[in-house]
């Protein structure tokens, strides 16, 4: 059996056995044909399964590296390599190909992207406003509904929580005025932070919870016009709505509230650390893309401060 054949064999038992896409096939198929043609040059020759039973983890190497030479970006990369690792593993396992050390190759880790981050007066507007769009015609709703998405995207941007973290609350958690307790928050693998809230988000809470009427400790705080836990689908679509009303950029959705969030408290003079603690990041060095964001920022205060710079 030829690469070829091997290459056209696995994306046939892609398509049956896995039901993959059209999508998916194309790019796998041109990922591992472009390993295939590498290989012909690297060992001189059209690869059969015997060659491709004796490759090495320095080939595969040798293989990103001429790819990244080409122009091809660290997480084009990972996206070539993970599909030459599944045509290598169904080889081994449908085959009868010697396995590979696949497992000691890593792939290029992909540069995480800079959060796009509101402007202030964007994201205030989105807290204070977001309701607003269900009085106007067709977007009409329930006070009920009006008085939660603005609770809902005050605490988002209040509270820099995620949007399954704030849907997660009961209303036991509500955060009211005259209760300085920290809210209590379980984020990504069950852990829990405690993060302040301001009153203008315990004023927005008791807003709604007045339109929202009385229920028992467990109901869910935040509740979807059938009275179960609001699906995080519906709230998107109230702030795309809200967006469009408001002329905001695409990027305004509710994860970028959070972004907004960290972003103006580290441009106001907040330390990582203490923006680490308030995301629930379990590493300092995902908190520190929002440097990046607020470089400006910091740019113009030591404009400001520096007397050098005078």
């Amino acid at each position: 059996m030829t690469g070829e054949q091997a290459r056209l064999a696995w994306l046939d038992w892609l398509a049956r056995e896995r039901r993959a896409s059209g999508h998916t096939l194309d790019a796998y198929g041109a990922d591992v044909a472009g390993f295939l043609g590498f290989l012909t040059q690297h060992l001189g020759g059209e690869p059969d399964l015997p060659a491709l039973g004796a490759l090495r983890p320095a080939d595969l190497r040798s293989f990103l590296a001429e790819r990244a030479a080409a122009g091809d970006s660290a997480a084009t990369r990972a996206r070539r390599l993970s599909a030459v690792r599944g045509f290598m593993r169904h080889l081994t396992r449908h085959h009868g190909m010697a396995a590979l050390p696949l497992g000691v190759i890593r792939g290029p880790r992909p540069k995480q992207p800079i959060p796009r981050a509101l402007t202030p007066d964007q994201a205030r507007a989105v807290a204070r406003e977001v309701g607003e769009v269900h009085s106007l015609g067709r977007h009409e709703k329930p006070a009920m509904q009006a008085a939660r998405d603005t609770a809902l995207f005050a605490l988002l941007y209040g509270a820099g929580l995620r949007i399954a973290e704030a849907l997660a609350l009961n209303l036991r958690d509500a955060p009211l005025p005259g209760n300085e307790a920290a809210l209590r928050v379980v984020g990504k693998g069950s852990k829990e932070r405690l993060v302040p809230v301001l009153p203008a988000v315990r004023a927005a809470v008791a807003t709604y919870l007045r339109e929202r009427g009385a229920g028992d400790a467990d109901e869910p705080l935040f509740l979807g016009a059938r009275g179960a836990r609001l699906d995080p689908a519906v709230a998107q679509k109230s702030l795309r709505e809200f967006r469009r009303f408001a002329g905001l950029p695409e990027h305004a959705t509710p994860h970028a509230l959070r972004h907004s969030f960290a972003t103006h408290l580290l441009g106001a003079g907040a330390d990582l650390r203490s923006i680490q603690e308030l995301l629930g990041h379990a590493s300092l060095s995902t908190t520190q893309r929002y440097t990046a964001v607020d470089a400006a920022g910091l740019l113009a205060t030591w404009k400001k401060a520096h007397p050098r710079a005078r």
